[in-house]
């Protein structure tokens, strides 16, 4: 009795054994692939539960996530041969199962090694092409396009990867050459600011002289203006004093003398010594205000 129980239990492990090698499951994130005797026979398996052959079939399970590739910072040179530290990362994910189980062997971190040779290799020569202010600012996107382009058709033939994007995260100058770049961005920019100052100075010198020209045709204008007004108002006043004097010649003369005489004694110390018989005394000397 008690050899039947122990060859029933054994029967009954071997058979839990033989269902539980004949069973697997592949969930929503992962990717699997089918080998008989280590040959792919079914590259991608569907979700679900499912069957198979123990000790004849075996079953590789692969992460179907996107995936991080992080990589420590790289120096590359560009074409002005200025190094660079560049600290970047990579999103993939899994596209071809059997081409990902043939080129790596199954293997995650192999398949990473191998990619991140080839951005490497792609940035390498990315930046080769490029001057240090356009890989900093001026065409870093379209670089980062253009190597995810790349990298994602060279991924997907040998290894069976989609590169989704690959960015980088900062650019360093190394520090021994920091400071001669600095040095140099310096004089560039006293260069152009001295330009600039140049430039100004011109511009202003020519507006300060058209300035003055403006004012001296201004003031000439001016001055040509009020001597034909002051011209013809002498002419209008010599008119008017010769018509008066044609009126009344003695009133005439006889306001000119006062005028003369007002003008020769404005102030207490002056002094004039003429001649009393003198025409300009010739009102003063007559009582009657006559010759």
């Amino acid at each position: 009795m008690g050899n039947k129980l122990i060859s029933l239990a054994a029967l009954f492990v071997l058979i839990a054994l033989g269902l539980a090698n004949s069973l697997y499951v592949i969930s929503e994130t992962e990717r699997g692939v089918l080998l008989r005797f280590g040959e792919v026979v079914n590259p991608n398996i569907s979700i679900g539960l499912h069957a198979k052959i123990p000790w004849v079939h075996t079953v590789r399970k692969f992460d179907r996530r996107l995936l991080t590739l992080e990589s420590p910072p790289e120096r590359f040179l560009t074409i002005e041969k200025k190094p660079l530290d560049v600290d970047f990362y990579a999103k993939w994910r899994l596209k071809d199962t059997s081409r990902f189980y043939t080129a790596t062997s199954g293997d995650e971190t192999r398949a990473q090694t191998l990619l991140l040779q080839r951005i490497k290799t792609g940035l390498r020569n990315q930046f080769g092409e490029r001057t240090v202010h356009e890989v900093v600012s001026g065409e870093r996107e379209s670089l980062m396009a253009d190597l995810t382009k790349q990298l994602n058709e060279i991924a997907q033939t040998e290894f069976g990867i989609e590169v989704v994007d690959v960015r980088i995260k900062r650019i360093d100058l190394p520090e021994q050459v920091s400071q001669s770049v600095f040095d140099r961005m310096k004089s560039e920019r006293e260069r152009e600011a001295r330009e600039h100052r140049s430039t100004g100075k011109e511009l202003a010198e020519k507006i300060r002289a058209s300035a003055d020209r403006e004012k001296t045709i201004l003031e000439a204008s001016a001055y040509r203006d009020a001597e034909s007004i002051r011209g013809e108002g002498d002419a209008k006043a010599s008119a008017i004093y010769a018509e008066a004097y044609k009126q009344d010649p003695e009133f005439y003369a006889f306001t000119r003398s006062l005028t003369a005489y007002q003008e020769s004694f404005g102030g207490r110390n002056d002094i004039l010594l003429l001649d009393p018989k003198s025409d300009f005394f010739k009102y003063l000397n007559s009582q009657r205000g006559t010759r």
